[in-house]
């Protein structure tokens, strides 16, 4: 076995630990408001969740992993010191505020990956502009149309069943949460998985085992669906704790509320081709739902704290793959 194909072995293997990463630390996502409700214990949860996430592949098309693997950096300069570097910048973060506990985005982690490692090696002329600029604007609009999606459903909801008894009303909406967090999952693994499945194509691609055409191997696709729901499996509890109960008090209603609105960003992203963040869509949705009540249900000072995360994460997970890049360089 040549040196290089033991390296492209090895990011492969990186780029899947990412992506039980990304499941690990997105499970939070997933199941934060079905086990806060109690809808589910948290081991239920986890695989409920999972299953939803694996079967993820059978339902979207791969727009996502195109945009990852040839959207943000230019393919004739990736190579395996860049994936290398964004692979290392997105793990290093996630495990940073996982530590933490706090609820940043495991694809802006990778994005910023990818640009930290791709202008220490070329410049600003690597990175397609378009494909980024698409990204970034997302960061403000993933949480914002996921909280009023929250709001939209909430009110419907509220509206539709305002004569109805809260023991009544509970009672539905515990099992319409089984639904909605079904439907959440299929839109976080539909559009997470996609991501590490663009890294490893752009990888095996540069590297002339694609053939002429970019394309996304079957035995990727099926890999990064199993990763990222391995992860959701081991969970993320500390992060469950803050997306469940710090952001805002949430019954079974406000749950499917929220879950149902961040579900239907999801979709939509996911058919446009655009990486949103699973984790900016069902915080703006949870405090779409948590406002519905009254503004002050919703714990602001915790959601500034999220915000802060969501600010720092590109620019913080740039610089470690940058480092992290030239002493790859460096070393071999």
């Amino acid at each position: 076995m040549d040196s290089t194909l033991i390296a492209i072995v090895f990011l492969v293997a990186l780029a899947l630990f990412f992506d039980f990463l990304n499941g690990f630390h997105d499970a939070a996502n997933s199941i934060a408001t079905i086990v806060a409700t109690r809808v589910l214990s948290p081991r239920y949860a986890v695989l409920w969740a999972a299953f939803f996430n694996f079967i993820a592949f059978a339902f979207f098309g791969l727009h996502i992993a195109g945009t990852i693997g040839k959207g943000i950096v230019e393919l004739g300069q990736i190579d395996t010191f860049i994936i290398f570097g964004a692979l290392m910048g997105a793990c290093v973060w996630n495990l940073v505020t996982w530590y933490y506990g706090i609820p940043s985005s495991s694809s802006h982690a990778l994005v910023g990956g990818l640009i930290g490692a791709a202008l220490v090696k070329a410049g600003p002329s690597s990175l397609v502009m378009s494909g980024i600029i698409k990204t970034v604007a997302f960061i403000v609009i993933s949480p914002v149309v996921g909280l009023l999606f929250g709001l939209l459903f909430g009110v419907a909801i509220y509206r539709l069943f305002r004569h109805s008894t809260p023991a009544k009303v509970d009672h539905l909406f515990r099992k319409g949460q089984l639904v909605s967090a079904a439907f959440y999952s299929l839109g976080h693994g539909g559009n997470d998985a996609q991501k590490t499945m663009g890294i490893i194509a752009g990888l095996l691609f540069s590297a002339g085992y694609l053939g002429k055409d970019f394309h996304i191997p079957f035995w990727v696709i099926i890999s990064c669906n199993g990763a990222i729901a391995l992860g959701t499996m081991s969970g993320g509890w500390r992060i469950v704790k803050t997306m469940g109960n710090k952001l805002s008090k949430l019954r079974p209603v406000d749950g499917f509320c929220a879950e149902l609105g961040a579900s239907v960003m999801l979709f939509g992203a996911s058919a446009l081709g655009v990486p949103v963040s699973t984790t900016h869509t069902i915080t703006g949705s949870i405090v779409g739902v948590g406002a519905l009540k009254r503004i002050s249900a919703v714990k602001w000072g915790v959601a500034g704290q999220i915000v802060w995360a969501w600010v720092l994460t590109i620019p913080a997970s740039a610089l470690i793959a940058a480092a992290c890049y030239k002493l790859a360089v460096l070393a071999f």
